[in-house]
Parts: structure tokens; sequence; C-alpha cells
């Protein structure tokens, strides 16, 4: 018998590597590693992330909220390695389970936050033998710095068909940046899209020039979006009111309303000014193994179970 996985050890070998030298990353810089609970009580209330449900409370989506109450109790650099479910995920870059890298750290924001996914992501690269240049399909990825940084609006006036304002206004605003935009970002050197409306930010603070747009950035490398962070939002009031417009909208939609998570709503008046970031380490395993689908970077797929 020939099992799947026997072809995969090449490349599974460099994920363990990887996700070693992410630790390192981290520990090397006074950051701490914590681990919080799989199943919480209550998510929080995205439109398009839908929690697996677990004997009446829920398999978290992120690690999100328990991260940031921590932040609240005084810990100022934080980073988790861990399992986080969606329900409904699947196909070529996308797993209903699957491998999460979140980190915050006080007195951040947004930009910073830049600076410091390019250093991880530069320091991996390295780390695992990749060094300077991914090769991803047909293109080649120069990592060295600067890397581009490109603003939403930018992005749809270069690419989309249909303008921002009108993609938000038709709801198409997804569908244009999944279809139109992602795949020609990131094909020569890594590049942040950010600035993204304010809708589109449900836990970022809102940029203080420009309350139109979230300071939130995701980075995209070979059409594939590997991370979303943000400044984060700390003013409790406004973080309920977006969670019951994101419940109400949920509830439109067909879907669960999630209970209030009332304990984080409670710690955030205490949460210092911050900035968190969550990287998938399967899709960047995908991209130092150059593998076209995140099966290969995985030693068990749902099916094989």
């Amino acid at each position: 018998m020939t099992f799947r996985q026997t072809r995969l050890f090449q490349n599974l070998r460099m994920r363990a590597h990887m996700i070693q030298a992410v630790r390192r990353f981290f520990t090397d810089r006074d950051f701490l590693e914590v681990e919080t609970p799989n199943r919480i009580p209550a998510p929080a209330p995205e439109a398009h992330i839908d929690a697996v449900p677990s004997d009446g409370w829920f398999l978290h989506t992120s690690p999100e909220l328990c991260m940031k109450r921590l932040l609240a109790s005084g810990y100022p650099r934080i980073f988790q390695i861990c399992k986080c479910f969606r329900r409904g995920e699947r196909g070529q870059r996308h797993l209903t389970e699957f491998t999460l890298l979140e980190w915050y750290e006080a007195g951040a924001d947004y930009i910073a936050m830049m600076a410091q996914c390019e250093a991880l992501i530069r320091f991996a690269a390295r780390e695992t033998g990749v060094g300077d240049t991914l090769t991803c399909g047909g293109d080649r990825v120069d990592l060295r710095l600067p890397w581009d940084r490109l603003t939403v609006r930018e992005a749809f006036k270069r690419f989309s068909p249909v303008p921002m304002d009108e993609a938000l206004a038709t709801d198409r605003f997804d569908e244009m940046i999944g279809c139109e935009i992602e795949p020609h970002l990131g094909r020569k050197r890594p590049v942040f899209l950010y600035d993204y409306p304010a809708s589109c930010g449900a836990l970022a603070r809102l940029k203080p020039a420009d309350p139109s747009v979230a300071e939130r950035f995701e980075l995209y490398i070979c059409g594939l979006e590997l991370c979303n962070a943000f400044t984060e939002l700390t003013d409790p009031d406004e973080q309920r009111r977006r969670f019951e417009a994101e419940q109400a909208l949920r509830e439109e939609m067909g879907k669960t309303a999630y209970p209030t998570a009332e304990r984080f709503l409670s710690a955030l008046e205490f949460m210092p000014d911050a900035a968190g970031n969550a990287l998938g380490l399967d899709r960047l395993a995908m991209l130092f193994a150059d593998a076209p689908a995140i099966d290969d970077v995985v030693a068990f797929t749902p099916e094989e179970l």
C-alpha cells in the first residue's frame, strides 16, 4: 500500500522546522507563548466566519478574544500557535481545522506590525532554507526589503471592474477582492493590502486621520492571503455596537446568532493600545514548499480520517 503521507515527508519536515523558527523568533524577542481554550461560549460575531458548535459552546475560530483578555491583564507581548476551526471552509487553500499563529504587542500599531511581519517571514524563510527568494508556481518572489504597500482603494482602482464604493453598496466587496484583486497581489514581492473600509474591520481601530477606513492590513504573497492584522479597538462601547451590527447581519443571512462575549467586553476597558496579527501557518508552509494545495503540507486531510 502506498500512503499519501509518504510523499509528503520533506514538506512535513520543512513545516516542522518552520514552526520551530517561528517560536524562536518570538521567544528571542521576549514574547510569552500562551495557550487558551479551544472551546469557548461566545465567538466574535463576524458575518462571514462560522464557528463549529461543541456541546453547547463553540470551537474557537481564533484565539483572539482570550488573548486580548490576557493583554488587559497586563501581558505586554504574547503569541500562540494553535488549531482553529471554521465551519464550511474547505478547498485548495482552506481547511475546516487549520493551524494559526496569532500574536499581540501592547503599544504597537498596524504600521509597526507590518515591519514585524516582514521580519518574521524573512527569518523563517532563512531558517528553513528558502532564503531571500520564494519560488511559487511560475513566480519568483523577492523577500528582500522593502515590501510593497497598497491601499484597498488603490487596489480597486487598479484591478477591479467595480469601484470600491459600489462593491460595498452591492455586497460584492469580498467577491471583487477574491476574484479580481487577490490574483494580482504579491507576484514579484510581498504586498501589504491596507486601510480597509471601516465596515470591514469589526475589531479594528478606525484611522484617526480618516475614520472611513480601519487600521487593518492583509499580507499577500503569490496571490495568497497569509495574515489579517490591525490596530486593536479598545473602546468597549464601540466594540459592543459593532458586535450587535454583525449579529444583526448574521441573522439577516439566516446564520446562528452567538451569545454576547460579555467577559471580553468587560476586559476591553482595561486593554492597552495594541496591535495583533493572525497568520495561517498552513499557507506559509504552502509557500515555502512551493505546494499548490494546502493538502500538500498537512499530515491528514478531513477526508482521510
